[in-house]
């Protein structure tokens, strides 16, 4: 596909670049992005200027479970309904928004901010395992144990199950629970069409009827 960035003024051709370095967002999706703001009204794009500085200005990790927020403690942290002797650790915040639409979950998260990523040298030190396990040997003044059973909800992937595999590593001597999602086959699929790391963890898996 011909590059046509050529024919647009500085400005506009800035503005393609920036929005076509963000994730998901192609030559032809920035174009129609730059397009709509163009065609929009300045207080339009003012709008989109102010909300994109109010988020960088105003949300911050919550110092508690590293989940976003603009106040800290985060309102899941904050929240006394929750069940805060259950944590649920996953990789980014997103995780946290898709499991809360669930409305099946009642515990804390705890968000390590990635993954074990070694082709990108990406280690232990740059996730935020080392606070999950300082808030597992937390104790009440009566010296009890505040947490009860730690989820691990990682990705299914291989950067995933070795990130899983070191904080099971880490929390081995705390006496915590431990658990992980149930993974499977998924309802309505087909047991000829699935891989075998499907079919391995729906029998490892299994439940009882």
């Amino acid at each position: 596909m011909p590059d046509t960035r050529h024919a647009y003024s500085a400005a506009v051709k800035y503005l393609l670049d920036l929005f076509g370095q963000l994730p998901g967002i192609g030559s032809r999706s920035a174009e129609r992005i730059v397009f709509h703001i163009l065609k929009g009204d300045r207080a339009e794009a003012a709008k989109l200027a102010a909300a994109i500085l109010a988020v960088k200005d105003q949300v911050r990790h919550c110092s508690v479970c590293f989940h976003l927020t603009e106040k800290d403690p985060c309102d899941i942290c904050a929240n006394p309904q929750r069940e805060h002797g259950v944590i649920c650790v996953v990789e980014q915040p997103k995780d946290v928004y898709q499991i809360e639409t669930t409305g099946a979950y009642a515990g804390v998260y705890h968000v390590l901010l990635g993954h074990l990523a070694p082709l990108d040298e990406i280690g232990a030190d740059a996730l935020t395992i080392d606070a999950l396990v300082s808030r597992v040997d937390g104790r009440d003044i009566d010296g009890k144990r505040l947490v009860r059973e730690v989820i691990l909800a990682t990705n299914p992937t291989m950067d995933g199950d070795a990130t899983a595999l070191l904080i099971q590593e880490r929390l081995a001597r705390s006496g915590v629970m431990l658990t992980r999602l149930a993974r499977g086959l998924p309802p309505g699929a087909q047991i000829e069409h699935s891989n075998r790391a499907i079919l391995h963890d729906a029998l490892t898996g299994r439940v009882k009827m």
